[in-house]
């Protein structure tokens, strides 16, 4: 039976304020001093210790909006933390409305082509052109899946002009495509820093035959090999204008969302890859109409 009045440490205000404290002291470099002074604050005008670090200078809004993620298990990667690419708004400004948008189609895929009783599938997000924002897309679905339970990979399989290492600042040295022309790399998946859920492999060196390695088994081969380490699979694809790339990758993945951007994709490039793929066994997702 569940005592109604009995509440837990995490329940209690003054722990989570303890807890609260103990973040923004490694984060902020708080003194002892400085956290007494909060304290007696805190409890002479009646307010949450973080509304009192920053009545008193000690932290900035942005450092009690990330510390209160943090004691929450709801990571993000604040920019006050040297992560610098506007691109990935879901990391960087988790809380503006906007991005609201990523969690909603999040939460369609989870219980779509990621839900229970489902195959396990990679999704691929494809484009018909180039600049439509697919690889935006395909970052900022990732970083909101990393932040639920469990652990997500995004794989730049774009082998031609791959973004995916500049979007999360990581060395592109080792990557897919070294994996599918049979080399051992040590380190070819990469953590990013501040999201403990979320994980890269990048495009890897540029080979003069992405189209061949692409199309050959040992891409399915080793998605089945990934599907037993992650939870969520995301793969960045070429533009369709650019060849057959994208739709192989889907088909080694078995589902794909198509990203259009907003008065800039033309509607018959969008209608021809969706028939194509509906002509294959992948599964369609849906079509994304990107406005950021």
């Amino acid at each position: 039976m569940i005592n109604a009045n009995r509440s837990s440490a995490a329940e209690d205000p003054a722990t989570q304020d303890a807890f609260l404290g103990d973040i923004l002291q490694k984060t902020n470099g708080l003194s002892v001093a400085q956290i007494q002074d909060t304290l007696a604050y805190q409890r002479e005008h009646g307010m949450r210790f973080g509304e009192a670090a920053v009545a008193l200078g000690f932290a900035k809004p942005d450092d009690v909006v990330w510390a209160l993620a943090q004691q929450f298990r709801y990571p993000y990667a604040p920019k006050s933390l040297g992560t610098e690419q506007g691109e990935l708004v879901v990391a960087n400004d988790p809380f503006n409305e906007d991005v609201e948008s990523f969690r909603d189609l999040r939460s369609q895929l989870a219980m779509g082509v990621f839900g229970e009783g489902q195959a396990r599938q990679a999704l691929a997000i494809l484009s018909s052109d180039i600049g439509d924002g697919k690889t935006f897309v395909a970052a900022n679905l990732a970083v909101a899946f990393s932040q639920l339970p469990g652990r997500t990979l995004v794989i730049d399989a774009n082998l031609r002009e791959p973004r995916m290492h500049e979007v999360f600042g990581v060395e592109q040295d080792a990557g897919l495509s070294g994996v599918l022309a049979g080399r051992s790399q040590p380190n070819v998946i990469k953590p990013i820093a501040h999201l403990p859920n979320l994980y890269l492999m990048p495009a890897g060196v540029l080979a003069p035959n992405p189209a061949e390695l692409l199309q050959g088994p040992a891409f399915s081969l080793f998605l089945t090999e990934l599907h037993s380490r992650f939870d969520y699979i995301v793969v960045d694809t070429p533009a369709a204008s650019v060849g057959a790339d994208a739709r192989v990758i889907a088909t080694h993945c078995g589902s794909a969302l198509i990203v259009g951007r907003a008065n800039r994709s033309r509607l018959m490039g969008m209608q021809s890859l969706v028939k194509l793929l509906n002509k294959s066994k992948v599964k369609m997702a849906g079509v994304l109409m990107n406005q950021f």
